[in-house]
């Protein structure tokens, strides 16, 4: 049965995986491209692998082992990952088996050398490369040495770095299987790799071709420093040539041998520039077959370019799509809104159907097309103030792309690009019953959406949500609630400018602005205070609270001596702050009243590290600070030439940022408030269809669209594969970074701090709430898991306002993500803490538990342990 047990790589394509594996699909895929030579061959098929495994009974035993390790465990991994692969090495291969492999090598030539070569179910896909985790065998001569190295396939795919790599990407050993691609072996002049798209800046028309002389294995191994070309628009712009010492070269009886390079030779390219732009043609004609760029293995003999391998580029960032072929500059929402995980479909349509201006998908994330803005030269240095203000780094990644003369076209000022970007709104009078005001207004409007939404079903709740949004913005762009917006922000960069010039203070803002009134946010840290106070008297409530895992857990509490109470104080929490949750843009996240058991650590830490009335003491001694900072600077201003008119200034801006700075805060509370009430009526419609059989799990519309759920509804018809499919893509998205800002070519660009005043080896930030703490740093990826003790400096990878009942407990912050006015920024600055964002990489670059110093007022951090 040849058929079921090996197939011609000429019949096989991209459909086929689940029987030849990753890599023999691409190369079934690649054989059929016009143009493009793949050396001949065959492949072994999974079902030889599945009978293989079948013959010895006792790996299901150690498969079952192998999935209870943890990951970490290398020394565990390796011994059994070790006596699988001997097993499996160890069981004979059965004689049609071996007969099929035999017939298959006299069509080729049974004494030629070929390569053998691992294809396993779970490589070279579109979202996890697997790429060198399994094994590969050059220069294999003869029947017998082909089988043997067939084996070897096989185990291999139970190597230590393979079952690690499945276990930290969610891949079940046994749902993976192994063929074998065993194809006619070429013996190159020169090999290497050939990415269609930058790998490291993300740029689409850029290609890099990396070359060596002899056998591409010296390459991915690291035997040498290959030459590199960048080629673009079909010319080569960069080139470095590596020193080529060393060479892989195939011995006359089978295997490979490391050989010298000639000393004339090893520094002569081992491609003209005429071949790179050849082969990078070649490689744009397997990318547009295959629909994405692609990571491609090549090796030059006599006659030509072969290819040997091709897989999908995974750690690109997608490119938002745009319908047209112009330039586009996108900037990230995320990194403005705190929040750079992924979304699933349902989030991402509902805050672009809730926003005040497009927004676009790529990557489960949501960005602005800002190219018209940056066209024109007036809105153009309106949108970058108002972005470097807020993220020196967004500013400097999009200089970056202006420093290119030829990509944002550049528009007359009178051009379609709108009103210029950041063009402030007519000041209001520093009055705080405006504020009081447009809380009123904002509380009407959401108590009217829950009184007239509760009666709504079926598709009019729909037709009902599109009005909703169209009020949900109508308040969001209310021009008063603008106005107080802008009048804080502008009085805070108005006292820092100043107070800077005049007195030398830096970021006289951060102490000032302590304990401001009618911040929603930071009331939401000191409430839990409290919650804490009524429960810290009660130790039979406190040790149940430390064991609790079911969130059904606030009706069990009335059974203890206290507990009514601690039940009560947490409800009314819930009821003011239970709309909250992490990554709350995200209308699928679960909220705090869904998921109450994410506030008990915090409420435990509460107890432990703080004495009953700490919120109302927190907040009269950060007035008392603020008060007293503002004698000072007024006194200070005094005593200079001109001081009293300076003074008087100073004055009007200090009540006007204590008047309108807590208000900041407020309006992206309205927003999380709205979305809680449309996501109930949501999660009712959903109960209905999982009991019309509709869908299996109510959860699952979190996987379409506003739009697709609303057709669901209608039609009571639902694409199950679409779910999964979107399922898949939702955790491929995990494992991207999104850039702050991002090209239609594909480049991400990060920006840079561009700075010379921090000392060596510190990490570098935006400076957003002065002062300068030391202590021990607690990396915490989930607020879930925090344990903090008084005195911790916070390291996290962002901050959007459910962390604020942390704060309360911290000396210190240090965020990924962030700007002068984000959230984190804001609460920081509201509790006194010195405070460090936007520092590239900080989660990994400081580790759990060392001593760092936190220079809030300059910007940097210093690991001192």
């Amino acid at each position: 049965m040849i058929e079921q047990y090996v197939r011609d790589l000429q019949d096989l394509d991209g459909t086929q995986v689940a029987a030849v594996g990753g890599k023999g699909a691409q190369l079934g895929g690649l054989s059929r491209i016009e143009g493009i030579r793949v050396p001949g061959g065959f492949c072994v098929t999974t079902d030889a692998f599945r009978r293989i495994m079948a013959e010895a009974p006792s790996i299901d035993d150690r498969l079952d082992q192998l999935s209870r390790l943890n990951p970490d465990d290398r020394e565990a991994i390796r011994t059994l990952s070790a006596q699988i692969r001997r097993t499996i090495e160890g069981i004979a291969i059965p004689g049609d088996l071996a007969a099929a492999v035999t017939r298959a090598l006299a069509r080729f030539g049974e004494h030629a050398a070929y390569a053998v070569r691992s294809s396993a179910t779970a490589e070279d896909l579109p979202t996890a490369s697997f790429a060198g985790q399994q094994d590969t065998y050059l220069n294999v001569v003869g029947p017998t040495a082909i089988l043997r190295h067939i084996s070897r396939c096989w185990a291999s795919l139970f190597t230590e770095r393979a079952v690690t790599y499945r276990r930290r990407n969610g891949i079940d050993h046994r749902a993976v299987h192994m063929a074998v691609v065993v194809q006619q072996m070429v013996f190159p002049h020169a090999a290497g790799i050939l990415f269609t798209a930058d790998p490291v800046t993300g740029d689409r028309k850029a290609a890099t071709v990396d070359a060596g002389f002899g056998l591409g294995e010296s390459l991915v191994s690291g035997l040498v420093n290959p030459d590199v070309f960048t080629v673009r628009h079909g010319e080569v712009v960069a080139k470095a040539i590596g020193a080529k010492q060393r060479a892989l070269h195939a011995l006359p009886d089978g295997g490979t041998q490391e050989v010298a390079v000639d000393a004339q030779r090893q520094e002569q390219p081992a491609l003209t520039d005429a071949q790179v732009v050849r082969l990078v043609q070649l490689g744009r004609r397997i990318e547009a077959h295959f629909g994405r760029p692609q990571d491609i293995e090549w090796c030059l003999a006599d006659d030509g370019f072969q290819i040997v391998q091709s897989r999908p580029i995974t750690t690109l960032y997608p490119i938002p799509e745009a319908g047209d072929q112009e330039n586009h500059v996108y900037v990230s929402v995320g990194h403005g809104q705190m929040m750079t995980d992924p979304m699933k479909p349902l989030g991402l349509s509902m805050w672009q159907l809730t926003a005040m201006v497009p927004m676009h998908e790529a990557g489960g994330r949501l960005f602005v097309d800002v190219t018209r803005r940056l066209a024109s030269p007036a809105s153009r240095a309106g949108l970058l103030d108002v972005l470097g203000r807020g993220d020196p780094l967004v500013r400097d990644a999009l200089e970056t792309v202006l420093d290119r003369d030829d990509f944002v076209p550049s528009l007359p000022d009178a051009g379609p690009g709108g009103p210029p970007a950041g063009g402030a709104p007519a000041p209001v009078e520093t009055d705080p019953a405006l504020v009081t005001e447009l809380i009123e207004r904002s509380q009407a409007s959401i108590a009217a959406l829950e009184r007239d939404i509760r009666t709504k079903t079926g598709p009019a709740l729909f037709d009902f949500l599109l009005e909703a949004f169209a009020e949900h913005k109508r308040v969001l762009g209310d021009p008063l609630s603008l106005q107080a917006i802008m009048a804080g922000m502008e009085a805070t960069w108005w006292l820092n400018d100043k107070l800077w010039e005049w007195l030398g203070e830096k970021n006289a803002a951060d102490t000032l602005t302590l304990s401001a009134p009618d911040n929603v946010t930071s009331e939401m840290g000191l409430a839990l205070l409290d919650v804490a106070d009524v429960i810290r008297p009660h130790p039979e409530v406190v040790a149940f609270l430390q064991g609790v895992e079911d969130e059904g857990f606030l009706d069990e509490l009335a059974k203890l001596a206290g507990g009514t109470e601690a039940r009560d104080a947490i409800e009314a929490y819930l009821d003011r702050y239970g709309m909250r949750c992490v990554g709350e843009i995200d209308i699928t996240r679960p909220r705090w009243r869904e998921r109450p058991t994410t506030l008990v650590p915090v409420i435990l830490d509460n107890v432990r590290n703080f004495e009953p009335g700490a919120a109302e003491r927190r907040f009269a001694q950060g007035r008392q600070r603020a008060q007293r900072k503002e004698q000072d600077v007024l006194s200070r201003l005094r005593a200079l030439p001109d001081g009293d008119r300076k003074a008087d200034e100073a004055k009007r801006m200090v009540d006007r940022v204590r008047t309108f700075i807590g208000y900041r805060e407020y309006p992206k509370y309205g927003i999380v408030s709205r979305y809680f009430l449309y996501k109930q009526a949501l999660m009712k419609e959903a109960e209905r269809l999982v009991q019309a059989d509709v869908l299996p799990d109510k959860e699952d519309i979190f996987y379409l669209t506003f739009q697709e759920l609303h057709d669901v509804v209608r039609s009571k018809e639902v694409d199950e594969r679409l779910i999964e499919q979107r399922k898949e893509a939702f955790r491929s998205y995990h494992a991207l970074t999104p850039p702050r800002v991002l090209t239609s070519d594909g480049e991400a660009l990060t920006g840079a701090y561009r700075r010379d005043d921090v000392p060596a080896g510190a990490l570098v930030g935006l400076p957003v709430s002065a002062g300068t703490v030391e202590g021990r740093a607690r990396v915490i990826l989930d607020m879930a898991e925090a344990d903090l003790e008084a005195g911790d400096i916070l390291v996290t990878p962002f901050t959007d306002p459910s962390w604020s009942p942390l704060f309360v407990g911290i000396a210190g912050l240090v965020t990924e993500v962030g700007g002068l006015m984000t959230h984190g920024a804001v609460i920081a600055r509201e509790y006194g803490l010195p405070a460090v964002v936007g520092v590239e990489q900080a989660t990994r670059l400081i580790r759990d538990g060392q001593r760092i110093r936190v220079h809030g007022t300059d910007g940097y951090i210093e690991i001192l342990s």
